[in-house]
Formats: C-alpha cells, structure tokens, sequence
C-alpha cells in the first residue's frame, strides 16, 4: 500500500509530537477522512521522515505523534541543479514536477533571450509559489525528504557571474557538443552540477558567447530536436544516472 505522506517543516515539529498546517489538516481529515489512530509518515523537507499516528483532529486543526523516525536513502549524491528557460505555464510545471521525482536538487528559471515567456516580479513569485506547491507534491509522492530549492528567474550572464567556486556548468546545444557521459567523464562528487536547458528558440550568439567566456561545457541530447520540457527530464535522468543513483537499486 502506498504510504499516505504530509509534510511539516522542522518549526511544526516540538518533541513527538507535529502540527500540521491548514492545507496538510485539510487533507488528511476532509480529502482523505482519516481517523484518529490512523497510521500516516511525514517528511520535514530537511532531510527526515517519520512514522507517525494521528493523535487528534480538532476542526482544521490536525496533531500527529512520532512513532518512529524512519531511515530513509531518496536523495541523490549528485547535487544537481536545474538551470531551466521559462517556457509556457504547463511546460514548466511539469519539468518541476519531473525533476524533482528524479531527485534534482535546484531549479533555477532562467530568463533566456529567446525564452517563451518574460514574467514580471509580481507574476514571477506567482509562479515561484506554483512551482513550490508542484515540487512538493512531488516530493510527497515519491518519498523524497528535502524539499527542492526554487528561485526568482534570472538572466543568463547573472548565473554565469554567480559561479565564484568552480561548479561545473553544461550547456544543451542544438549543434555541436559532447554526449553527456563524455561530458560529465572528468566530474568527481561533490561538485556541483548546472545542467542549462534552453528554450525551444534555442540560445542567442549572445549566450553562446558567454558560454565560451565561462567555459561552459556544452552537451548534446542527440540527434533529434527536442522540445524544452523532453530536453529537461531527459539531461536529468541522465545525469542521474551517469553521477547519481537513478542506476542504484531500490533498498
């Protein structure tokens, strides 16, 4: 049976006992019509999760206590990240949600020149809490217990500079680069890890430049033209799976 996960971040959680929010108490008492006693898990997005009983439902109001913190092995030794071209709503919420299944640790909107959409700080943090609400979803749903970090968009040339401590950088290319593996071959754990995926205009010669300038590894997916959001999960599972533990089995 499928474990029915909630999340409550490390302030909800006093001793044994863990409060859960407005949203995760509607959930478990209205969605789902669980009982007290109920047997229920919990990920704090820091790293842990618990067994635990439902000890009391007051109206929105819901008490779990720990009946055990779990072990638990969801997250990839590989510190991935993300570095995603905004794309159309449906697009981009399925690339959090896909990315964060495969255990991604970052994803960064990347306001490309030829990105398919230009967002505003006010519909940017709109978006910003989606993409939060999608990635935790998906972390609930596949047992992972760090949430994934999402930022504000940013430009190309900003997250190039921001690179101070030698983090390896790889670029998706229509044209020319190296296969993945071949790619990633001389990476040794812990680096850091920035995949690029750019928007389905592909990059201007302004960015191409700039990934000269930064030294920028640039890969390609194959032959085929893929859409932004197969390029996305494809280079993730990819990765994944050369450097992290998409190859590891199942405990």
């Amino acid at each position: 049976m499928q474990r029915r996960r909630f999340y409550a971040p490390p302030e909800n959680i006093a001793g044994r006992v863990i409060k859960l929010d407005r949203d995760e108490s509607h959930h478990l008492s209205r969605v789902l019509r669980l009982d007290e006693g109920s047997e229920v898990f919990v990920l704090d997005g820091a790293g842990k999760e618990y067994a635990c009983r439902v000890a009391r439902i007051a109206g929105t109001a819901v008490e779990l206590e720990i009946t055990e913190e779990l072990t638990v092995e969801t997250e990839s030794p590989l510190k991935l990240i993300l570095a995603q071209a905004l794309a159309k709503s449906e697009k981009f919420d399925l690339i959090v949600q896909k990315a964060a299944e495969l255990g991604i640790h970052q994803i960064i909107p990347l306001a490309a020149d030829h990105a398919d959409m230009k967002l505003d700080h006010g519909r940017a943090s709109e978006r910003q809490a989606r993409w939060r609400r999608i990635s935790l979803e998906a972390l609930k749903q596949c047992g992972r217990t760090r949430l994934v970090e999402i930022g504000m968009p940013v430009d190309v040339d900003s997250l190039l500079e921001s690179n101070a401590t030698g983090n390896v950088f790889v670029a998706f290319t229509e044209r020319g680069g190296l296969a993945l593996n071949k790619a990633m071959a001389n990476i040794v754990l812990p680096t850091e890890v920035t995949l690029m995926i750019g928007p389905e205009g592909g990059w201007s010669e302004r960015e191409l430049t700039l990934f000269d300038q930064h030294r920028v590894v640039c890969a390609t997916l194959g032959p085929r033209v893929l859409r932004t959001e197969t390029a996305a999960i494809a280079a993730v599972a990819l990765a994944q799976n050369i450097l992290g533990d998409l190859s590891r089995p199942r405990s």
